[in-house]
């Protein structure tokens, strides 16, 4: 696995709440190509964190392909938060043109989803994009339900994001409404990632380079699967967010915006000079953290340990099952 000086393990805080998390913790791993992120959620098992792991390592020990694109057209995030913080976090975005909108959240009315997704078309304007995710929260009857309503809020969905939880249920809600539907949890937590092709329950695949074991998994991937690609980020520090990046400079193509500006959602980062949004763009690049930051981001003693401890096991069941990270043979 290395030594402990290869991996360093931080806890930053979020701006806003998201997905239930008010701060993100994770593995920083240090190799001879650079730095990789391992960070899968708690709620991963080492079984589905190991493709987390094989993703650090293709970084840390390989790096990535050639890129064919130097910039990357990227998407805002907006979290379950009030009209007025919405319409701030477009004004703040660096002249992103598309928005990525939180729904479905707990405790919230569809009301209050309304007046987000109507603040946001009122910032970006008429021609702007924006995209709902649901994070399968929705059954199909809530699903044909709310995306009509949802659609004429925002004036025009470019796409709704796993609306449901099962392949069927998005398969019948893309035949039931006139949205185009994206998958992802679908994808990065199946053990046929595609069967959501075959079921003809996608238009668009939304792809995160982490839970789906590096680049060169995800370039496979999308090759096998023939849809049009969304890369996307697992809330990631901007060292882990450069392999989203190049992975989408690596794609033959790339039509629509990337959710991988949520660096905006940390408080702070472990890079000084993190790449910024500006022109609704991101540029790829590798990235290596400060000295300063990983010492004034570090986890506390029990966090540092369970990182530890979660990193070995899931090295060890590598083992035990005959997987490897990607190495120089795969170049």
């Amino acid at each position: 696995m290395g030594t402990s000086s290869d991996l360093r393990v931080y806890r930053v805080a979020l701006r806003e709440r998201f997905r239930g998390l008010t701060a993100r913790d994770g593995v920083l791993v240090r190799g001879e190509a650079g730095w990789g992120e391992f960070a899968p959620f708690w709620d991963y098992d080492d079984d589905a964190s190991a493709a987390w792991w094989r993703a650090a390592r293709e970084a840390a020990d390989l790096g990535w392909p050639a890129p064919v694109r130097d910039s990357i057209p990227v998407n805002v995030t907006i979290p379950a938060v009030d009209a007025a913080t919405a319409t701030r976090l477009v004004a703040d975005s660096g002249g992103c043109r598309t928005a990525k909108v939180k729904v479905a959240e707990p405790g919230q009315s569809l009301g209050a989803e309304v007046e987000r997704l109507e603040a946001v078309r009122a910032a970006l304007g008429p021609a702007g994009a924006i995209r709902i995710d649901a994070n399968g929260a929705w059954d199909l009857d809530a699903a044909t339900a709310r995306i009509p309503v949802l659609d004429r809020a925002a004036g025009g969905l470019e796409y709704v994001e796993q609306p449901c939880a099962s392949v069927a249920e998005l398969a019948a809600v893309r035949r039931a409404v006139d949205v185009r539907i994206a998958a992802d949890e679908s994808v990065r937590r199946a053990q046929d990632p595609l069967a959501v092709a075959r079921a003809g329950a996608a238009d668009i695949l939304v792809l995160k380079v982490a839970p789906l074991g590096g680049v060169r998994a995800c370039l496979d991937l999308a090759q096998e699967v023939g849809l049009p690609v969304v890369v996307s980020s697992a809330l990631e520090t901007s060292v882990g967010l450069a392999a989203g990046l190049a992975l989408a400079a690596a794609l033959p193509e790339l039509p629509f915006a990337c959710g991988l500006a949520t660096a905006q959602l940390l408080a702070e980062d472990l890079v000084v000079d993190a790449p910024r949004v500006r022109d609704g763009a991101l540029r790829p690049g590798a990235l290596t953290p400060d000295p300063a930051l990983l010492t004034a981001h570090a986890a506390d003693p029990e966090l540092d340990a369970r990182w530890r401890e979660r990193a070995a096991r899931v090295v060890a069941l590598l083992a035990r099952t005959g997987s490897r990270p990607v190495g120089p043979e795969d170049r």
